[in-house]
């Protein structure tokens, strides 16, 4: 559980090149610790920016009396009611952030950013049906980035846990065979 955190929402794939496509909807929390540092993340791929998703989620992921700091979206209306001490801050218009406004909710558009860099520099993207694993893995790595023995450690308990996931589990079966079917071998020349 996550205690005083700021929540902002995210729109993933809403940029110039994805235009026409509908944006997959990310909500993201991250603790505060301290005057400004940043402490552990939750994220995930929600269906819409209603009421009661945003209040499933922080039930789900932040402990009873946190305080919440969002960023004024009229749907976190009715967290004091659920339970959270909450602190809606209008945030600044786009233009005002570029030309050095301050964020109503630094940390998380920290994450929000580092997240981005990760998604478009080393993956050079993701699907949307896929979005929500690179979420947990982003998340799991950020939670552990003081401590990454710790990280390793609990990969290796995983690890050994649990049965092998076949391939077909991990993708879902239905592009597998038309993978497998359109496989061309080609046979390159030895040196």
């Amino acid at each position: 559980m996550v205690r005083g955190l700021a929540v902002p929402k995210l729109a993933y794939g809403a940029s110039r090149q994805l235009k026409g496509r509908k944006a997959a909807l990310v909500l993201v929390a991250v603790e505060k610790r301290g005057r400004n540092m940043t402490g552990r993340a939750r994220m995930e791929v929600i269906p819409d920016f209603k009421s009661e998703t945003l209040t499933a989620f922080l039930k789900d992921n932040v402990a009873p009396g946190s305080t919440v700091y969002t960023d004024g979206l009229k749907s976190f209306t009715g967290l004091n009611e659920a339970g959270f001490q909450h602190v809606p801050r209008s945030q600044p218009l786009r233009i005002d952030l570029r030309k050095g406004v301050k964020s109503v909710v630094p940390l998380a558009d920290r994450a929000i950013g580092n997240l981005q860099q990760w998604l478009v520099g080393t993956h050079h993207g993701v699907s949307r049906d896929q979005l929500q694993v690179y979420l947990d893995e982003f998340v799991f790595r950020h939670n552990r980035r003081k401590t990454p023995m710790a990280a390793f450690q609990t990969l290796l308990g995983l690890g050994t846990g649990h049965k092998p996931t076949k391939y077909e589990e991990i993708r879902g079966a239905s592009d597998w065979l038309s993978d497998l079917c359109g496989l061309k071998m080609i046979r390159l020349p030895v040196c």
